[in-house]
């Protein structure tokens, strides 16, 4: 690496003398207080967190390391951002970025430099710009949902997140994936002393206006909500109604629609309300303990916001449904039992919605399956925590962070060592600590903690934390890195710290001691079957989708994962995918536990940098080598600085490496040569050989460009050379044809004179003779004219339906009097329309429709023709409460007329009124005027008519949508031709399609059972005074009879 002028310390930590723990500390206190956050272990990136904004993320230091490569300029991370991009672009290899670190060291902020710089340096264009907005714009949802303050930091990731960036073959961003992992969801309904809920419901409170917050039900003070901890409502540096408005902002641009926003807000008030459902313990008839709601108005408040009977909620809150295989048994709940119940309930709900958004956001951001893709993936996730009271989220997060421990020990050091070893080359070992021992002690499928959490859930008896506890001791009473009171007990030691509830793993960050307590109620995870059945019961669309077992038609008393299994599952999968890309580390450290800027604590800091390996991993870069690279990929890059090998070389590739290096001079001791690979000791060599290639490249280019110029101008050379010889001989022919041109006429006007001179003295005594043609020209010119007049004088009327025109005197004149008579037809049709009003032109557009769909075809037809459509048959404007029915649905109403349904099953008719509006078709009771079946237009398929003159047809709807699954329609109607061709014309308008209307006198209809075939026929005269008669044929036939 070249070290750069007035560097603070050591840049490289590869490079620092003496190799200690002390003199590493003091290199990283030096530069942390020179505010140079960033230092390198080879391509490791360590970054304090300097809490405070730094001048060093703008544009111009964007550009500085694009343009630059790794070991050029200062530690940065937008160098190791550049490198991963870079090496998936130009090297075609999938890439993860890795951050890692405490709660509070910067791992969120880092994931947003690398994702920003990666925005910044990728393609552009409309579409390239508008994924890079989503992929950006999720970090602000996500951070309002999944983010809270903690004791460590205040605006810690309460999840973890890892986001996997896809790009195309040109580096242009295409979408992305994200997936979470183990939202901390206790969260919602306790919190620890200091710290805050998740931001989104002080943002809510915050940020929405007096309008909103009346329809959410919400007051903007935070002390009046159980769940939300009065003490810290606010936090300093962050101002919660411009991150709210930020958040609503970042919503639109990923695509989240109006409706779908209140949703979620909605869903977020419920969860809040919910912690002010107060419950008192009651007494049955029976003596049995039970439990009530104290305050009704605020379950009838959720009720309204979910769309639920607030009855039903009380009931699933207060009572508990026991379903055996031959009855059921329902159980009242103390009030301890149904204040659990409600807090399981909100923090399900809060869950699901995350998990809802996050899935929103996917959907957004995903990729198309059929393009080739390049992946860069980036891990934030919750750092390693020790609190004074660690519970079951703590021994998740730590089993993922010693997970991710294990990633960095066997890829940065293990493969290390392995890799030197294969390659056959001298390797002084390093010892490590593998903590291999660690994940499988809690993950082992059969003998790990994990498992045995899930097998104490599942067993019968008596189940508690206790036993889970004595499970463990008895089970790893002599495990090297498992403790407990029994366990000390045993060996004499005496520990007071240690409760008797407790048990503690030595981390590798240290030895953390966990209290079993609600590790099985957390594991387990359970919520009452009776609260998902009231929430799938809710009329909210969202709430409603978060609960799809509480359906009973999907209802299954299978026992669902624990939470334990499900995390561990994500883990490995994590994991995989991990160990299938090309990783990039950035270590990040917490300088201070107290979040001020310019304080280092050696004892922190020495910590971390204990557990995190940084001092290892410097050695094993000093005792190793800080580049290596298969000998053919080597060849391909670096063969053009050797004339040996470019522009083709035959012979094999380390052979053709050890030329290029042979003629470079590189010494012996900087490079070894392995069996498959070539290893470069320092990065300064490495960086000689890029340096090289890069004014190759320049030579290169040059004689490209020198080639290319000289090509370029005997090419113009010889097309000027052709255009010049090409326009002479245009030119001179042109002149020669241009002379020839004048002689010629001038002979013909010589030979033109001289034969009119002979003509005229040849029959100068017949000159009468052209007397018969003069004649005839006016005797023509005298008919034409007086034809004409009296046409002027014998015009029709203006009518457009009088098509009467004189008759043409004479055969000569019949196709001039043809035209004519088309351009005075003409003149006044468009005279005509000149004339009609807006309205009137509707209504002969309407009229025309309806003769395209009906003329020749319904006998109805005719009798329509002369009588204007009205629309409304029903006096929609006197009546209220069609007027109410009519302001329930969007738009005017076309066509409002009563109409007779026939009934599926024995084919009799009831009256209803149907309302016709732009996007909807409406049946309402007659009586009632409420809406019972609304139809969207996009339903509707086709409609079937009889040709004779009833006002049968049959409307057919789409089997996927939720009315359409019960079947088709068949109506009679009064003014059959005004509806059907208003409906024809609002489906165009509407869903830009044409409505089949078919004219037949027999057609199929779907009704829910099966098709049924209609035939329609007619009847006498007389039949039954002119009505319409349906009779039943079999299961599958109907006959009707009409006039």
């Amino acid at each position: 690496m070249t070290l750069l002028e007035g560097s603070v310390g050591v840049e490289d930590l590869v490079l620092l003398e003496p190799l200690e723990q002390e003199s590493l500390l003091k290199n990283l206190q030096l530069r942390y207080e020179k505010k140079e956050i960033y230092t390198y272990i080879g391509n490791v990136l360590v970054s304090v967190n300097p809490y405070q904004q730094l001048p060093i993320y703008g544009p111009d230091f964007i550009d500085k390391y694009r343009d630059y490569t790794f070991y050029e300029l200062k530690p940065h991370i937008f160098a190791v951002a550049n490198v991963a991009y870079q090496s998936l672009r130009f090297r075609d290899q999938d890439q993860c970025v890795l951050i890692t670190g405490e709660s509070g060291a910067g791992k969120t902020e880092a994931s947003k430099l690398v994702m920003s710089y990666v925005a910044a340096v990728c393609g552009k264009g409309e579409q390239v710009n508008s994924v890079k907005e989503q992929l950006l714009q999720s970090n602000p949802v996500l951070e309002a949902f999944g983010n809270a303050k903690t004791i460590r930091n205040n605006n810690s990731s309460r999840f973890g997140k890892y986001m996997d960036i896809e790009f195309d073959f040109k580096g242009s961003p295409l979408g992305g994936v994200i997936t979470n992992y183990l939202l901390e969801k206790s969260r919602v309904v306790k919190q620890l002393k200091g710290e805050r809920n998740f931001h989104i419901f002080y943002q809510l409170l915050a940020g929405a206006d007096a309008q909103l917050l009346k329809a959410l039900k919400l007051e903007r003070d935070t002390s009046g909500y159980a769940y939300l901890n009065g003490e810290v409502s606010r936090v300093d540096g962050m101002d919660d109604a411009s991150n709210f408005k930020a958040m609503q902002s970042a919503m639109t641009v990923i695509g989240f629609s109006e409706e779908e926003m209140r949703w979620v807000l909605e869903v977020t008030a419920l969860v809040l309300k919910l912690g002010n459902v107060e419950l008192s313990n009651e007494c049955q008839a029976n003596g049995i303990p039970a439990s009530g709601i104290c305050d009704e108005r605020g379950i009838r408040e959720i009720g309204e916001i979910a769309g639920l009977n607030s009855e039903e909620l009380e009931r699933a809150l207060c009572s508990r449904t026991m379903e055996t295989a031959k009855e059921k048994v329902v159980t009242a709940l103390n009030a301890v039992q149904a204040q659990y119940a409600r807090d399981a309930l909100a923090k399900n709900i809060y869950s699901r919605l995350f998990n809802w958004i996050v899935n929103r956001i996917n959907e957004s951001i995903k990729v198309g399956t059929g393009e080739r893709k390049k992946v860069m993936g980036v891990l934030d996730i919750y750092g390693f925590e020790i609190l004074e009271d660690n519970s079951f989220e703590q021994f998740v997060i730590n089993y993922c962070n010693e997970k991710l421990q294990q990633v960095f020990i066997e890829i940065t050091l293990k493969e290390e060592q392995e890799e030197y070893k294969r390659e056959g080359i001298p390797w002084e070992k390093v010892d490590y600590f593998d903590n291999g021992t660690i994940c499988n002690l809690i993950e082992h499928n059969q003998r790990g903690i994990l498992a045995m959490l899930d097998e104490e859930c599942l067993r019968p008896g008596v189940v508690s934390d206790s036993t889970f506890l004595a499970k463990l001791n008895q089970l790893y009473s002599k495990h090297s890195y498992y403790e407990s009171k029994v366990t000390q007990n045993t060996q004499r030691q005496y520990d007071h710290t240690m409760g008797l509830s407790c048990f503690r793993i030595c981390h590798y960050a240290g030895k953390v001691t966990y209290n079993v307590n609600s590790f099985i109620d957390k594991n387990n995870d359970l919520l009452f079957r009776d609260l998902s059945q009231a929430m799938w019961k809710a009329r909210h669309p969202l709430l409603q989708s978060l609960f799809p077992e509480g359906d009973p038609k999907q209802a299954s008393r299978k026992r669902p994962p624990t939470a334990g299994a499900q995390f561990k599952s994500s883990v490995a999968i994590l994991m995989k995918n991990l160990y299938s890309k090309n990783p990039n580390y950035i270590r990040c450290i917490k300088p201070n536990e107290h979040q001020q800027r310019g304080q280092f604590s050696w004892e922190l800091v020495a910590t971390q940098a204990q557990y995190l390996g940084l001092l290892e991993n410097v050695r094993v870069r000093r005792a190793g080598y800080a580049f290596r690279q298969v000998y053919g990929p080597f060849l391909e890059r670096f063969r053009l600085l050797s004339r040996s090998t470019w522009p083709r070389w035959n012979g094999g590739d380390r052979e053709g490496v050890e030329k290029i290096l042979g003629e470079l001079s590189v010494s012996s001791k900087e490079v070894t040569f392995g069996k498959t690979k070539i290893f470069i000791k320092s990065p300064k060599t490495l960086f000689y050989l890029e340096e090289q290639r890069r004014l190759r490249i320049q030579q290169l280019a040059t004689l490209i460009q020198k080639m290319y110029r000289g090509w370029r101008c005997r090419t113009h050379y010889q097309q000027m050379r052709k255009s010049q010889i090409l326009i002479s001989s245009w030119f001179r022919g042109n002149r020669q044809k241009k002379r020839y041109g004048k002689i010629r006429a001038s002979v013909l006007l010589i030979q033109a004179f001289v034969r009119g001179w002979k003509a005229r003295k040849d029959y100068r005594k017949y000159f009468r003779s052209g007397a018969t043609l003069t004649l005839t020209n006016f005797i023509y010119k005298s008919m034409a004219q007086k034809f004409l007049l009296r046409l002027k004088n014998n015009l029709p009327s203006t009518n457009v339906l009088d098509k009467k025109w004189p008759a043409a005197p004479y055969k000569c004149f019949n196709t001039a009097n043809r035209e004519l008579q088309q351009l005075f037809y003409q003149w006044k049709c468009k005279k005509f329309r000149d004339q009609l009003s807006p309205k009137q032109v509707e209504i002969l557009r309407e009229k025309l429709c309806a003769s395209e769909l009906f003329k020749g075809k319904k006998a109805a037809y005719p009798q329509s023709v002369p009588i204007p459509f009205r629309g409304d048959y029903v006096g929609l404007q006197g009546n209220p409460k069609l007027q109410k029915l009519k302001n329930r649905q969007e738009g005017s109403v076309l066509v409002a007329e009563t109409v007779k349904k026939v009934n599926r099953s024995n084919g009799k008719t009831s009256s209803r009124i149907l309302l016709l509006t732009k996007e909807h078709v409406i049946l309402a009771d007659t009586k009632k005027s409420q809406a019972q079946i609304v139809i969207g237009l996009e339903s509707v398929t086709g409609v079937s008519v009889s040709p004779f003159k009833d006002g049968l047809f049959g409307l057919h709807l789409s089997e996927i949508s939720s009315v359409g699954s019960k079947g088709d329609f068949l109506l009679v109607s009064e003014h059959v031709v005004e509806l059907l061709t208003r409906m024809h014309r609002a489906v165009l308008d509407t869903t830009q399609r044409q409505l089949p209307i078919s004219v037949t006198e027999q057609f199929s209809v779907r009704f829910k059972e099966s098709d049924v075939t209609v035939k329609v026929i007619q009847g006498p005269q007389s039949h039954e005074k002119g009505k319409l008669s349906c009779k039943k044929k079999g299961s599958r036939g109907l006959e009707v009879t009409v006039p």
